[in-house]
């Protein structure tokens, strides 16, 4: 277990368990894009770290250490969201930490916006998700907002269509590869 920051060019080894939230790894003053490479395509996120600091820092900490690598979007519900970051797969895990809520104003979410899955108030860790729809746009604003994809929204509607069973699981396994973060000034 560590809380140090990764590598920023990506070359730190996989960690999937941490002792506690992360030390602040990025700039807030520099633009950062997040590429999530699934089994049914590429979308590319820009993040809003001036808005939501502490989110931007996590999802980059946790990308630059591989830790979304090889786990999938466990829950698909068309016309609201995807969601994945989950190591168990099954909406239940996280990173070993928690941090606070950075929540937007009501009526931000639109489609293609990155938000934070939690179990109430400052409890976010590693569960995201994309909003894929206008049920997602509705959502209360409880959700820390932290990006917007910028490319990829046909990846989200394939992802969006594929067939679901109990829970809302995708039959199917949609995998994240890999998530790598660009940073410039």
């Amino acid at each position: 277990m560590t809380s140090e920051c990764p590598a920023p060019d990506g070359s730190s080894p996989r960690v999937t368990k941490f002792s506690g939230e992360p030390p602040m790894c990025i700039d807030v003053s520099h633009s950062y894009e997040a590429t999530i490479v699934t089994n049914h395509g590429t979308m590319v996120a820009f993040l809003f770290p001036e808005r939501a600091p502490r989110t931007v820092n996590s999802f980059v900490f946790l990308a630059r250490y591989h830790y979304f690598d090889g786990l999938t979007f466990h829950r698909i519900i068309r016309d609201f969201v995807i969601q994945g970051g989950c190591p168990e797969g099954t909406g239940t895990g996280g990173p070993g930490y928690r941090f606070v809520d950075e929540l937007p104003a009501a009526g931000e979410y639109a489609v293609g916006s990155l938000a934070m899955a939690n179990a109430g108030p400052n409890t976010n860790g590693s569960q995201f998700f994309v909003i894929s729809g206008g049920s997602g746009m509705r959502l209360p604003p409880q959700y820390a907002l932290f990006g917007k994809l910028i490319s990829g929204l046909e990846v989200l509607d394939q992802i969006q269509s594929v067939a679901t069973g109990r829970g809302d699981r995708p039959k199917d396994p949609v995998v994240i590869e890999s998530v790598t973060i660009a940073e410039s000034e």
